[in-house]
């Protein structure tokens, strides 16, 4: 007797109800899929436009991926269409994640970087007019007592001095005493040399004062300086300050021909991307390349987890709704004999009996067109085998192939409920 192999993994013994959950999640998922695919087109096409592409691309997948499970043919190039349409709702799923996770985080992330950098720039700033502030303090005690030793000794202009600034003084007031010619005569008492040297003290204490109020007005800005303030708060504020800071005093003060200011931070190189939504996929794609965290291979193993899910589903649920070529060759023999397909295998099973080794089989000569043409396809493909016993010839099945026609009948259809044999047993 010809060996017919069985086939417990036939798609109709599993549960309908579970195809049918399989089903409901891959709905459920691809709409996931389809809104954050959405939201990502949306951050560069117009709303109706992105409606429509996404609504495209997810239909596309889910489709593919069915015919993918069920079609032989040309699976390929199914396969192809699917990684590239994949690739696009990936992507922009990705920047959707991406955005949506780092609208909050990211801002702050600017901010406290921008925090930092004004932070290191107003110290620097700060050291600087500090070390001006001592030196304007020097120089005013010095042209103060400069001042009181011209009125009441003379002569002071002619000194040389180790300081720059004071000897620049000296130098200034000479010159200009000198432009009177001899009409004053130099020595003790008031005279041209001891008002300039008042002049040049004034001058000098109003350029400390200056400078103290830069330095209070830089201490009061970093003490209220705050990590999380708006980014252009933070450099309008350092801005004003900056901006009313002496330089030309402080290079005074300290002897120096030109200092090197600390730089002022931008806004444009401190701004937050993703708040422009132009420029998503690029930072987005930039960061997770060059210097991915956790948020970036979160977002994207998300984006790509959801569409492959999508696919795993759609290609295992597809074949069930669609049917096993078993449930299509039941229903292409019931139309040869005119008849609905669970009359058709109801007819067909009343006619099956026991066979060696328990196998079910049916008599030749009971067949009617339509199950004959069932049988020879089932032994073609080897599910059944011709068998001779006693000068009859029977069709021997196989397991699989009973269990799936005695399962086909387990949701009674109207035709088989209605049938007259049916009526005739009740």
């Amino acid at each position: 007797m010809p060996y017919v192999p069985s086939d417990s993994g036939s798609p109709s013994a599993a549960s309908r109800p579970m195809v049918i959950a399989l089903f409901v999640s891959t709905c459920l998922l691809s709409i996931v899929s389809w809104y954050t695919t959405q939201q990502g087109m949306a951050l560069y096409l117009a709303p109706w436009f992105a409606f429509l592409a996404s609504l495209g691309v997810q239909s596309a997948l889910v489709l593919v991926a069915w015919l993918i499970g069920f079609t032989p043919a040309r699976r390929g190039l199914l396969i192809a269409v699917y990684a590239m349409t994949a690739v696009v709702s990936v992507g922009f799923s990705y920047v959707s994640l991406y955005t949506w996770f780092s609208e909050k985080e990211r801002p702050a992330l600017v901010e406290r970087h921008l925090y930092d950098t004004i932070q290191d720039s107003s110290g620097k700033a700060s050291q600087l007019v500090s070390n001006a502030v001592a030196e304007a303090q020097k120089h005013v005690v010095a042209l103060d007592e400069m001042t009181a030793a011209e009125k009441t000794h003379g002569y002071i202009a002619r000194a040389q001095d180790a300081d720059p600034y004071l000897a620049g003084v000296r130098e200034a007031v000479a010159r200009e005493a000198s432009s009177l010619g001899g009409a004053f005569k130099e020595g003790a008492g008031d005279g041209p040399r001891y008002s300039a040297f008042d002049r040049y003290t004034k001058l000098a204490r109003r350029s400390l004062e200056q400078l103290q109020s830069s330095q209070r007005a830089l201490a009061d800005f970093r003490a209220q300086l705050k990590p999380l303030d708006p980014s252009e708060q933070q450099i309008r504020k350092y801005r004003e300050v900056y901006d009313a800071i002496p330089w030309t005093d402080v290079e005074t003060q300290t002897h120096m021909a030109r200092i090197e200011r600390p730089s002022v931070p931008t806004l444009n190189d401190n701004l937050d991307r993703t708040a422009t939504n132009q420029e998503d996929m690029l930072l987005a794609f930039t960061e997770l390349f060059t210097a991915p965290t956790g948020r970036h291979l979160f977002a994207f193993l998300l984006a790509a987890f959801i569409d492959l899910i999508v696919f795993f589903l759609a290609f295992a649920s597809g074949p069930y709704f669609h049917g096993s070529p078993e449930q299509r060759w039941y229903a292409g023999s019931a139309a040869v004999d005119g008849s609905d397909n669970q009359v058709f295998v109801r007819d067909l099973l009343r006619k099956l009996e026991p066979g060696p080794g328990g196998l079910p089989r049916v008599d030749v000569s009971t067949l009617t067109a339509g199950e004959r043409q069932l049988c020879l396809l089932l032994a073609a493909k080897g599910a059944a085998s011709l068998n001779e016993e006693d000068g009859k010839q029977y069709y021997l099945l196989a397991e699989h192939i009973h269990e799936q026609l005695v399962e086909s009948l387990s949701t009674r259809g109207m035709p088989l409920r209605g049938s007259p044999k049916v009526a005739q047993a009740l």
